[in-house]
């Protein structure tokens, strides 16, 4: 199976019809019809490792301040709650938890999923975001799920590399700073040539003001450990209010 990291920005994307929303549809289309969607989103960062293991997960509205439009999104898809054995077969001896009864879907992951598999009837399953863990073990922990695309499961990261909130600008809706454009191009050419190599970006003179925190940027990373030495496509590259990069990838 196909895995991605999308670039997700606002909310908002789940009801617009742009050039970002439209490569995600491309895409699903393009994609063979997975078993399950694993989505690792930047919405669920808490302190363990745990992947989602409930029949019907819920639509989950994780913002507020938004058009009442996007509250009565419901993403019905179905779970998977039998992935979790495998995930933890997989990744041991590292511990990952069963989450029953949580979390469900998250707006990283349904704000994307609307557009590239509109029916919903592909179940979806969320790992969480181990706050507490390192970036190396993000990494690692990417590269030990690559059987799971052997076995029918599409995976599927979703955050932003580039994501500073506090110098978003209203006067720049499709542009990136120049600290963000530069700092999106060391990544590109990290990922279509040396994936593996994804975290000398620390080492970027832009990295504090394009990952001043973590959240966002280590869905990236399990993406990054899929693709080990291969490198990774670029679906759609783009900016929005100048320190957010809308760049995806696939695999």
């Amino acid at each position: 199976m196909p895995a991605a990291f999308i670039g997700h920005g606002s909310p908002m994307n789940a009801i617009d019809d742009n050039r970002y929303t439209a490569a995600w549809r491309a895409f699903g289309r393009s994609a063979p019809r997975p078993r399950a969607i694993l989505v690792i989103s930047a919405h669920w960062y808490i302190n363990a490792t745990a992947v989602t293991a409930m029949a019907l997960p819920r639509t989950i509205h994780d913002f507020y301040g938004f058009p009442s439009e996007l509250y009565e999104i419901d993403y019905p898809a179905p779970g998977l709650p039998e992935l979790v054995d495998e995930i933890a077969e997989i990744v041991a001896p590292t511990w990952v938890g069963a989450d029953r009864d949580s979390w469900g879907i998250d707006h990283g992951a349904w704000s994307v999923l609307v557009h590239a598999f509109p029916d919903a009837d592909i179940p979806v399953v969320q790992l969480s975001i181990n706050a507490e863990q390192t970036l190396e073990y993000h990494l690692e922990l990417g590269a030990r799920l690559a059987p799971l695309r052997q076995r029918g499961i599409l995976v599927l990261g979703s955050g932003n590399i580039v994501h500073n909130l506090r110098t978003m600008s209203a006067e720049r809706p499709d542009r990136g700073f120049d600290w963000a454009t530069r700092f999106d191009d060391a990544a590109r050419e990290l990922l279509t040539s040396a994936p593996a190599d994804v975290l000398k970006l620390r080492e970027h003179p832009d990295f504090g003001l394009a990952v001043p925190t973590a959240d966002h940027f280590i869905p990236l990373l399990y993406v990054a450990g899929l693709a080990a030495d291969r490198p990774a496509d670029v679906l759609v590259q783009g900016y929005t209010y100048g320190s957010l990069s809308m760049t995806s990838y696939t695999l």
